[in-house]
C-alpha cells in the first residue's frame, strides 16, 4: 500500500529513526522465538532480507520505486514514499537511499540447532564491533560456511552497520548466541566438530599445517583488544596462527577471518 508522506514529524515514520537499541532491546536481540525489529538500509539489503523471508513491517522509498516495491510486498505493508531530503533526514543517513526497509527480527537458533545443522561453524567472543562483524559474515557466507555463533558480548549481527558491511548477507548465515557462562566449547565438541582457535601467539601452529578436509570445523575468532579467553584457547583443539613478516604481530580480525575461513572452507 502507497502512502505518501510530505510531513517529516509524521509519527508512521518513528522507527526509521530509531537506533538500533530502541529497534530491539537486549533481551530482544538475545530472544529464541523473534522479537523486536532491524531496519534494512538500501536496495540490496532489502531484497536480501526479502528474500530471506524475513517479515516485512514497513517500507520506506523514492517516489521512482514505489510501484515496482509493490510488486514485492503484500498490500498491508505501508510503502512511505518520501522526497529525498525527508528521507536522508529521517533515517540519519544524510544520504537518502531509494529503499529502507523495517523488518522483524527472526528467532536466533539454539547452539544445539547451529551444531545439527552445520559442518563449518564460526564462533565469536567479544566481537562487539560492528563493522568487524558484518565483514566476517560477509567472507563467510561468501566461502561456504553455514552458521555464526557469538557470546553474549559480541556485537548484534542485524546492527544497521553490520548489515550494510556485509551487504545484507548477514541474513543468509543462520546465527544464534551462546548464554552467558554456558560451556560451548563442551557442546561443539560432543558434536564432533574440530574446534581451531585464532591467535597470534607463538605456541600456536601455522593454520596451513592444520587438515582443512575435517567433516567439521568450528573457528573460533576473539577481540582485537586481548583476543580470545584462556577458557576458549585452552579447550580449543588447535591453536592456528597466520604467518606474518617480522614486526607483524596480527591482523584486523576482520582480515584475519577472511584468511582463516578461505582456509578451512568446506570442499566446492
Amino acid at each position: 500500500m502507497i502512502v505518501h508522506v510530505t510531513d517529516i514529524e509524521d509519527s508512521r515514520l518513528d522507527a526509521f529513526r530509531w537506533r538500533d537499541r530502541q529497534l530491539a532491546s537486549k533481551s530482544e536481540r538475545r530472544e529464541t522465538v523473534g522479537a523486536g525489529l532491524f531496519v534494512a538500509e538500501g536496495d540490496l539489503v532489502v531484497e536480501r532480507a526479502r528474500l530471506a523471508g524475513c517479515e516485512p513491517v514497513a517500507i520506506l522509498c523514492a517516489q521512482k520505486i514505489s510501484t515496482e516495491l509493490t510488486q514485492h510486498f503484500s498490500n498491508d505493508v505501508a510503502i512511505y514514499v518520501a522526497d529525498d531530503k525527508m528521507r536522508g533526514i529521517v533515517t540519519g543517513l544524510g544520504v537518502p537511499l531509494d529503499v529502507t526497509g523495517l523488518f522483524q527480527r527472526p528467532p536466533l537458533r539454539s547452539v544445539t540447532q547451529l551444531c545439527q545443522a552445520s559442518s563449518r561453524i564460526v564462533v565469536l567472543e567479544e566481537v562487539d564491533n560492528p563493522t568487524n562483524l558484518g565483514a566476517i559474515m560477509r567472507s563467510a557466507v561468501a566461502l561456504g560456511w553455514d552458521a555464526l555463533l557469538l557470546d553474549s558480548t559480541s556485537a548484534d549481527p542485524l546492527a544497521r552497520r553490520a548489515l550494510r558491511v556485509s551487504m545484507g548477507t548477514a541474513l543468509q548465515l543462520p546465527f544464534g548466541r551462546c548464554e552467558p557462562g554456558s560451556d560451548f566449547m563442551s557442546l561443539l565438541h560432543q558434536h564432533g566438530f574440530s574446534t581451531i582457535a585464532l591467535t597470534p601467539h607463538s605456541s600456536a601452529v601455522d593454520l596451513r599445517s592444520i587438515d582443512a578436509s575435517t567433516d567439521k570445523i568450528a573457528l573460533l575468532l576473539g577481540s582485537e583488544r586481548s583476543g580470545l579467553s584462556d577458557h576458549a584457547l585452552n579447550a580449543s583443539i588447535f591453536r592456528a596462527r597466520i604467518a606474518m613478516q617480522t614486526g607483524i604481530d596480527s591482523l584486523n580480525v576482520g582480515a584475519a577471518a577472511a584468511i582463516a575461513l578461505h582456509a578451512f572452507a568446506p570442499s566446492q
